[in-house]
């Protein structure tokens, strides 16, 4: 990667945009799942991964794709109770399109669970059996064996409300995001239990994809909440073994230690004109998970939830307090002090050079490599400003590179830098497996993926680990992409410090929202 490579008056800003992807690079070795001391013990609020980019289904080019995963590493067997949102819980997408390093837009989402929903004429009602002696609950999430798409009878129902907030996310004004034919309650679908409850998962979750109207947007976007395969891939085991790898071999050599496991997606498809401004085709995002300040437990819970079926396990109240935070990938859970990673759960883009400019520029993990492997650790005069750019306050190109100066995912207008995920409207979408595409994004030259936004298939992992051993300062003969002649061109193809574990883009969808049909719980042999 050739940009930022020559010394310029652009320097300076990168040194802030070093942030970012010294953050990245150092996180990005396994997303950010139970990254926090805090956040390791409240899956049901912890953000895994973030995508935003150009969707790439026929047809929907005008379109932006935002997918927030939660709850990480889900086994897909996991009942009875599977992997409901938490109630009292705060899920929110947020946009800043004008370069402050605060959000202009937030998407909110709050679930309802409702239990002892399963009614059958004459075999279940209310969730009750009639066993002789009056109804007794049954203990599972459904009853009865599903048919198609047709689920059976289910035993706790998930609804959720989605609200669009302009401005301050607790004080800006909020309206209702509604269904197409009117609406305001959004069904989530059961997680997929097994085929025996479920025989056509597929096509029973894509029965809760919602056109959706969203108040002052031309247009109407896409709605879904529900379980998916993970999409993230790592080589999770060995590269916390103190990066126990062949980091220069062939990038398939390892297998991927999560793709058995789901996740929860919150996934929006919004028309670009609903989301940037000013004539701005930058923007960045983040999401975040907020939860209420006091929390009293109940000794003698009587029902799931306080409201519900009597007193439940603890009643929540107070402000809104967030808990956990995610823009690029891997952030916090590598490159941030472990001292810090509740800090950073908790914090805002617009204090993060205050707070954790310290982990960028002088990041720990190319040193770590230069003791296990004798790379040399590139650390030039004033730090890691290479860094920055990617992640913090965007990237731009210099003066001799081809366009001269564009501004490639940097603001038009930055006032203050902050760590998100950054993406320019304004380059179309490239199909991954499709000609011009790579899984290393701007580092084989496609300017569509990571980290201009990033898909669901882009290798952020390899992206990440590359550029803190110094591929955007030439540094290691490591592979880029030279912007400087007459087009793009790949320098140094092959050498790419990877984990051995690769994605493929045939096992994701090529429509929204994009990840696959969830592992079943269960297979059964008929």
């Amino acid at each position: 990667m050739k940009y930022h490579t020559q010394r310029s008056p652009q320097r300076g800003l990168l040194a802030l945009s070093v942030f970012s992807a010294a953050i990245l690079s150092q996180y990005a070795m396994a997303s950010s799942h139970r990254e926090a001391p805090f956040i390791a013990g409240s899956p049901k609020v912890d953000g895994t991964d973030f995508y935003m980019f150009r969707s790439y289904e026929a047809d929907r080019g005008d379109y932006v794709t935002l997918i927030a995963n939660y709850q990480p590493l889900q086994d897909a067997y996991g009942g009875p109770n599977y992997f409901t949102m938490d109630p009292t819980a705060l899920y929110e997408i947020h946009i800043d399109n004008n370069g402050d390093a605060v959000e202009d837009l937030t998407f909110q989402f709050k679930f309802n669970n409702a239990y002892g929903q399963a009614n059958a004429a004459g075999l279940i009602t209310n969730g009750e059996i009639e066993t002789g002696n009056g109804g007794v609950q049954v203990p599972l999430a459904a009853v009865g064996g599903g048919s198609g798409t047709t689920p059976g009878f289910l035993n706790v129902v998930e609804t959720y409300l989605v609200n669009v907030v302009s401005g301050d996310r607790r004080s800006g004004t909020s309206s209702a995001v509604s269904m197409a034919g009117g609406g305001t309650t959004f069904t989530k679908p059961v997680d997929n239990i097994g085929n025996k409850t479920i025989p056509d998962y597929a096509g029973y979750a894509a029965q809760y994809v919602y056109d959706i109207s969203v108040p002052g947007c031309t247009g109407q976007g896409r709605l879904f909440v529900g379980q998916r395969r993970e999409g993230f891939v790592v080589n999770l085991g060995e590269i916390f073994d103190q990066v126990n790898l062949n980091p220069l071999g062939a990038r398939d050599s390892r297998s991927n230690t999560i793709a058995n496991k789901n996740v929860t997606s919150l996934a929006l498809e919004l028309p670009i004109s609903c989301l940037t401004a000013g004539g701005d085709p930058v923007i960045g995002a983040w999401t975040t998970a907020s939860k209420r300040q006091g929390r009293i437990l109940n000794p003698s819970p009587t029902g799931p939830a306080a409201g519900d079926a009597g007193q439940g396990p603890s009643i929540e109240g107070g402000a809104w307090t967030q808990v956990s935070r995610l823009g690029s990938p891997l952030v916090n859970e590598v490159v941030i002090g472990i001292t810090d990673k509740d800090k950073f759960n908790a914090s805002e883009p617009k204090d993060d050079v205050a707070n954790f400019a310290s982990y960028v520029l002088y990041p720990t993990l190319p040193t770590l490599v230069e003791v296990l492997f004798g790379v040399p650790a590139p650390m030039p005069e004033g730090g890691r400003t290479d860094l920055l750019a990617a992640f913090v306050t965007g990237v731009t190109t210099g003066a001799s590179d081809t366009p001269a100066n564009f501004k490639f995912t940097a603001p038009a207008n930055l006032t203050t830098p902050g760590e998100m995920l950054r993406m320019n409207t304004a380059i179309g979408a490239v199909v991954p497996g499709a000609e011009g595409y790579s899984d290393l994004g701007f580092l084989g030259c496609d300017l569509a993926g990571f980290p201009n936004g990033r898909r669901v298939t882009d290798d952020v992992v390899d992206i990440a680990l590359t550029v803190a051993e110094g591929a955007l300062l030439g540094a290691n003969g490591l592979q880029t992409c030279d912007l400087s002649g007459d087009s793009p061109a790949v320098a140094n193809p092959g050498a790419v410090v990877n984990d051995g574990a690769k994605p493929n883009p045939a096992e994701y969808s090529t429509s929204f929202p994009y990840l696959a049909t969830p592992i079943a719980g269960a297979v059964s042999a008929n």
